[in-house]
């Protein structure tokens, strides 16, 4: 009983930062058709930027120590907060611009192109974090308090025992981000123009929408988003070069599969079902775990090409 609720609740953390990932890849992949195997750099960036933000421009003793007279006093002490702001919002702006400089060019050219040319960047980016940071790994930056309330050390869970609170709160933070970014694809005129263009660009044009206008947008949402889920992931993990490929690039691209192409829905889903898959065997056996993963996946498609939403979300 205890192996199996810890087994969940790692699974569903590990699978909501999947699903993170997930969105942000599916829905440029769906809307643009544009294969962007950069997502993962765009991860450990969104990484560094909050192991900078906390470790080097805190509010309490950092660049921006002064701009707030008692920072605590209001429940806004930790740095980790401010680089959820910081994050997203430089994340995008890099998504903007990787949009316009690297896919825009690339519309047109074939699926290998565009796979080459955002790999040989991902590479790029990960060689210039290597040499201009080290290759050596910063542990992770879980704050200790937010908003006053202690989120470190360990939480007395029924059927569980000791289980870091830290895992408890990128639950619910991860799970608000992936809410918060349903809501906007769902209830938004900019998220209804997402959906139509994952099942029809062409359509969407004729009906008079220039959704070209709206790509750069989705670029800059699905960067922003791969962005927070390296910033989440940061605190969990040791950040160093290499988490951009092994830790964000594979496990997006394995949830867009599972999930299927285009759909929101589906990369959520996906997620926490990888999730789920990969922490049995992190329990169990953490050898096989990768193994295990990708053999999960490659029977999934046999049985099911499209993934679980893929026909429904993309063939409608």
């Amino acid at each position: 009983m205890v192996d199996v609720a810890g087994i969940l609740i790692t699974g569903l953390q590990q699978g909501a930062i999947y699903a993170l990932l997930g969105i942000g890849l599916t829905i440029i992949l769906g809307t643009m058709q544009f294969l962007n195997l950069a997502h993962g750099a765009l991860y450990l960036v969104g990484a560094y930027t909050g192991l900078l933000v906390v470790r080097e421009i805190s509010v309490q003793e950092g660049a921006l120590a002064g701009i707030v007279a008692d920072p605590t006093a209001f429940g806004i002490g930790s740095s980790f907060l401010v680089a959820l702001v910081v994050t997203p919002i430089l994340m995008f702006a890099i998504g903007v611009a990787m949009e316009r400089f690297v896919a825009r060019p690339l519309y047109d050219r074939s699926e290998v192109e565009q796979l080459l040319l955002t790999f040989g960047l991902a590479l790029i980016v990960e060689e210039l974090a290597r040499q201009l940071i080290g290759s050596q790994p910063f542990s992770s930056y879980a704050p200790e308090e937010l908003f006053g309330v202690v989120v470190s050390g360990q939480a007395n869970i029924p059927f569980v025992g000791q289980y870091p609170r830290w895992r408890f709160v990128v639950i619910g933070l991860t799970f608000l981000l992936i809410g918060a970014t349903y809501l906007v694809i769902e209830r938004t005129d900019f998220g209804m123009v997402v959906k139509a263009g994952t099942r029809d660009s062409e359509m969407v044009r004729l009906l008079g929408i220039d959704i070209t206008r709206s790509y750069a947008l989705v670029f800059g949402v699905g960067a922003a988003l791969a962005g927070l889920a390296g910033l989440v992931g940061g605190t969990i993990i040791d950040v160093a070069p290499g988490i951009g490929t092994n830790n964000a690039l594979v496990p997006a691209f394995l949830t867009v599969v599972v999930g299927g192409a285009g759909s929101v829905v589906g990369a959520i889903v996906g997620g926490i079902v990888l999730g789920m898959v990969a922490a049995v065997f992190q329990f169990q056996a953490p050898q096989w775990s990768q193994i295990v993963l990708f053999g999960f996946v490659a029977v999934f498609l046999l049985v099911r090409p499209e993934g679980l939403f893929g026909s429904v979300e993309v063939g409608e």
